[in-house]
């Protein structure tokens, strides 16, 4: 029973990143990206969440998607439903039993440039594993400079300081580049010290929130007053008006899918 005692069952992962094997590229010529962002409870092998994907897709035909909280055999590191798009999976650690990997994803339609993943410093009790933040960067045709697509996930069950730490990993990288920028995540902010600092350190790299109607804001996974966990942040788009939803109607996760088409 040694095995299934989380301090030995889960481990950090060796791989930093992990590649789809096929893709269909496409120069990005579009004025316009559309960007899918979900939590997805490690659901994409449930055939429930396999039918809410595909749903979500042949209905919105995102540009870009950032998941968080996807698994991946490491036996057959495959995800069907992603076969027609290029995608970067980036693991914070590797479940021993079911050799799965638990981790983020960017998929994309475009050409890929070069990846970068981060684990983040501290580690998350019980299971003692780091978080990572996948970074990706992309062509934009009409664009005078590449997109870089940030994808994170927030350390959570730790004080404030450990969480200060991953955002300021990231905001190191965001600091960097100076061409235009999409994060999505799952940023764990629930109480408003993680929300302010999230706030500021989006102000200071001139990100801009994806903004939700009331209505839909509420349907985010929150934790009684907090604000939303899940977001998106932009710069170098603007907001495609009345473009940003936040789809409700599935069974595969707690978390709704956060939906948004910006233009350059």
């Amino acid at each position: 029973m040694a095995k299934l005692n989380p301090l030995y069952r889960f481990q950090q992962a060796s791989e930093t990143i992990i590649n789809s094997s096929s893709a269909n590229f496409v120069d990005f010529k579009s004025r316009s990206v559309k960007i899918l962002s979900w939590n997805i409870a490690k659901n994409n092998y449930d055939p429930s969440w396999s039918k809410d994907f595909l749903a979500i897709v042949e209905q919105y035909q995102p540009d870009k998607i950032f998941l968080q909280e996807v698994s991946l055999r490491a036996d057959t590191p495959e995800i069907l439903e992603l076969s027609q798009m290029d995608w970067v999976f980036a693991p914070n650690f590797i479940d021993t039993v079911t050799n799965t990997y638990s981790g983020i994803l960017i998929a994309t339609k475009y050409d890929r440039l070069n990846t970068q993943a981060i684990l983040s410093e501290h580690y998350e009790p019980i299971i003692n594993t780091p978080k990572v933040s996948l970074f990706a960067h992309y062509n934009l045709t009409k664009h005078p400079k590449d997109l870089l697509a940030a994808n994170a996930h927030l350390i959570n069950f730790v004080s404030d300081r450990k969480f200060k730490a991953q955002l300021q990993q990231i905001e190191s990288v965001l600091a960097k580049h100076q061409g235009a920028i999409i994060l999505a995540g799952d940023f764990n902010t629930w109480n408003s010290s993680r929300s302010q600092m999230l706030e500021e350190m989006a102000a200071r790299q001139n990100l801009t929130a994806v903004s939700f109607t009331a209505k839909d804001t509420k349907k985010i996974k929150s934790f009684m007053f907090s604000k939303p966990l899940d977001r998106i942040f932009y710069r170098g788009f603007t907001q495609k008006q009345y473009s940003a939803k936040v789809i409700d109607n599935i069974s595969s996760s707690d978390r709704n899918p956060l939906f948004v088409e910006l233009s350059s």
